[in-house]
């Protein structure tokens, strides 16, 4: 029989798995790429500031995303400590994505405004004078190094590139650049001399700005 000879053959069985997989898996992601809601900013979401976007890169460098998710499942024990579940229109600006799948310490998808910039400090420098269970580790650095910003503006730039088209047209229905010629010119003086803390504070203050 057919199938005996397949089953019986490794590397051919291997192989149609192999295509199996591929074709299920298309089947499931083509029809994402073209859907509104994946693909499509959603109401009231803004472009990160300069400082923001430095944050984000700290936040990145500095390994939270292994610690921290940001992203909320649609499960009443998620939503009532962490707010609004999350959308995928709320990350079509976001590369590389952030979602994260591990929870060593809370979800920050809704983290923004949550506490003051002094608590956030406060909680960066050492975790434990405002949690004392924690076992975060302290980032008492992010205080004291500055920002330069010689390489802001050129991150504002690959994001309009990375981002172009989605979701902001003007009256003509041409694409409208994440970022503007102007707020790029002036990146570099909107962080300079800012901290490395500032810009973390700033992008967790950011965070869940779209949907609360």
């Amino acid at each position: 029989m057919k199938h005996e000879f397949i089953e019986k053959n490794v590397g051919l069985l291997a192989i149609l798995i192999i295509v199996a997989i591929s074709f299920g898996g298309l089947a499931q992601i083509t029809p994402l790429l073209f859907q509104k809601e994946t693909n499509q900013p959603v109401d009231d979401l803004r472009p990160y500031t300069a400082l923001e976007m430095e944050g984000r890169d700290i936040y990145i460098r500095e390994g939270c995303h292994v610690c921290h998710s940001q992203m909320i499942r649609p499960f009443r024990a998620e939503t009532e400590r962490y707010g609004h579940y999350s959308v995928a229109g709320e990350h079509v600006w976001e590369h590389p994505f952030l979602w994260g799948s591990k929870r060593t310490g809370p979800d920050l998808a809704r983290v923004g405004q949550r506490y003051s910039d002094a608590w956030h400090e406060v909680h960066l420098i050492n975790p434990r004078d405002v949690v004392p269970q924690s076992n975060m580790p302290g980032f008492p650095w992010l205080a004291e190094n500055l920002l330069t910003g010689e390489e802001t503006g050129r991150k504002l730039e690959i994001f309009n590139i990375l981002t172009a088209g989605q979701g902001r047209l003007d009256e003509n229905g041409e694409p409208i650049p994440l970022y503007s010629e102007e707020e790029i010119a002036g990146a570099k003086a909107a962080v300079e001399g800012k901290t490395e803390m500032q810009a973390m504070i700033a992008y967790l203050q950011s965070l869940g700005h779209a949907l609360r």
